[in-house]
Order: structure tokens, then C-alpha cells, then sequence
């Protein structure tokens, strides 16, 4: 891995307290795993402008590369001649779901039985426009040099995770409805965050433990920036009303009464 510029560069968009936004994170959830984010560039010059970007030397796959951001804190760059294969690189934005893509054929024998299976599957992900980016950088919220990103992932227990959703909906309730693409559930994060502009809550997949080193207790969410305040103003509210982690057992002989007691009148 080489490390490139260290020039400044303009950022974009509106600040956000970054420091503060991963400060309540870790207070209210007790996160083990660094909060990043995930923004995707036009020209592979404007990423190579990010202080102390970080470009590979050997070729990986995008779970790789989100891996090195959220286990090792690292800045990193790639364009599509970094990564292993069309399915990273489709996800992303940058490679096409052209007909050799969405048939998904060198999955058949492997993860799917035939040739249907996997066309089907390859249909049913969620993926960044394609023929608008050259690149893609991922790197800790707190560095700030993605102001903003265009995503920010979140890895998180299962506990974690269901105060975070109802963080998010405490305010101005949704039902969120999310899909199990399986294979690839890259898809079901990132790529449908960054398609849909809305938090995607994903089972990271078989790939996503193996090379990303995803743990085997964690789920993610990828959200567009904008949806961490509400989260977080939400998570607070639900704290007052001890409703926080971490979720002590309450025992599954004792009478509920008093315990519902301290949240409900």
C-alpha cells in the first residue's frame, strides 16, 4: 500500500462535527469497530487529491478495502484496475450490469445451482449508478477528509443495531424494509445506500468475513450522512427513557412489571 498527496483540497458540502457525531456513536452504542465513510469520485485524480489517500499496490477485493478503513483507520483510494473482479467493482458504480455482469454465470456450481439462480441473484442487487465515477475512497469519519461522504458504514452487534433503527425512527416513524441478496450483501449495504440514498441495514456475507474481516457477531449499516443526527438525537431521547446499551437481561422468571415500570408510566 503507497500513500500519495498530503496537499489539502477543497471539501464539499455542509460541515458536520464528525469528531462529535463518532463521540456519541461510542458513548450511546459502544461501538468495537471505527465508523467510515464511503464517497465516490468523478475522476480518479480528484480521490488521488485526498490527504494522505492510500492507493493499493497488490489487487483486493471491495471488502478489502473497507476493511483496511474500519479494522486499520486508513484512508484508501481505488478506481476498478484495483479490484478483483466485475462484482466489486459493479456495486460501486464502476463497471456496468452489462449481460456477461447480470448472467453471474461464474457463480453457477458455486453459490447457486444454475445459471437461472445466478442470473436471478445478480438482478436482485442494488448498485451504484454506473458511467458517472472513476473511483472510490473510504476512510474514518473522524479524519474528515470525505466532507462529506457519500455513505457512512456503520458495523455493529445485533444489539447495537436495533437501538440504532430506533434511534432512526423515533422521530417521524418508517417502517424500514430491507432485502438478503446473500452472496454479495455489499449489495445490500453500500450498494443500496448508495443507490437509493437511504440506510441500508445488510447480513455482512461470506466474502465480507473472509477478506473484510467483518466479525462474526456484526451486522452494517450504510446511510447517507445527513441520517446520523436524527439517529443519534433519537438514540439520546431512548437513553432518558432507559432504553440503552447495553441491554441488561432482565430474566425470564422475574415479573415484567417492574422493569416495564421504568419506561412506561
Amino acid at each position: 500500500m503507497t500513500e500519495t498527496s498530503d496537499q489539502p483540497v477543497h471539501l464539499a458540502g455542509a460541515p458536520m462535527d464528525w469528531n462529535g457525531i463518532v463521540d456519541s456513536l461510542n458513548r450511546l452504542l459502544r461501538l468495537r469497530t471505527t465508523p467510515i465513510g464511503m464517497k465516490l469520485f468523478t475522476t480518479k485524480e480528484e480521490m488521488e487529491a485526498i490527504p494522505k489517500i492510500r492507493r493499493p499496490n497488490a489487487i483486493h477485493t471491495t471488502d478489502q478495502i473497507v476493511g483496511m478503513a474500519s479494522r486499520l483507520a486508513w484512508t484508501v483510494g481505488i478506481t476498478k484496475e484495483d479490484l478483483v473482479g466485475a462484482q466489486c467493482a459493479a456495486v460501486i458504480g464502476l463497471h456496468p450490469r452489462d449481460d456477461e455482469w447480470l448472467s453471474g454465470k461464474r457463480m453457477k456450481g458455486v453459490w447457486y445451482e444454475t445459471i437461472e439462480d445466478t442470473t436471478a441473484h445478480q438482478h436482485a442487487m442494488h448498485t451504484a449508478p454506473f458511467g458517472v465515477y472513476e473511483a472510490m475512497a473510504v476512510s474514518p469519519l473522524t479524519t474528515g477528509r470525505l466532507n462529506p461522504p457519500d455513505i457512512c458504514l456503520i458495523y455493529a452487534t445485533p444489539a447495537q443495531m436495533i437501538l440504532l433503527i430506533n434511534g432512526l425512527q423515533y422521530s417521524g416513524y418508517k417502517n424500514f424494509e430491507w432485502g438478503c441478496v446473500g452472496e454479495s450483501a455489499c449489495a445490500d449495504s453500500w450498494g443500496r445506500a448508495l443507490a437509493k440514498k437511504e440506510p441500508s441495514v445488510s447480513i455482512p456475507c461470506f466474502a465480507e468475513r473472509r477478506y473484510g474481516g467483518v466479525q462474526d457477531d456484526e451486522l452494517l449499516m450504510a446511510t447517507p450522512p445527513e441520517f446520523l443526527p436524527k439517529a443519534i438525537a433519537g438514540l439520546e431521547e431512548l437513553a432518558s427513557h432507559g432504553l440503552r446499551y447495553p441491554i441488561p437481561p432482565y430474566g425470564v422468571q422475574s415479573d415484567a412489571q417492574a422493569g416495564l415500570g421504568r419506561s412506561y408510566s
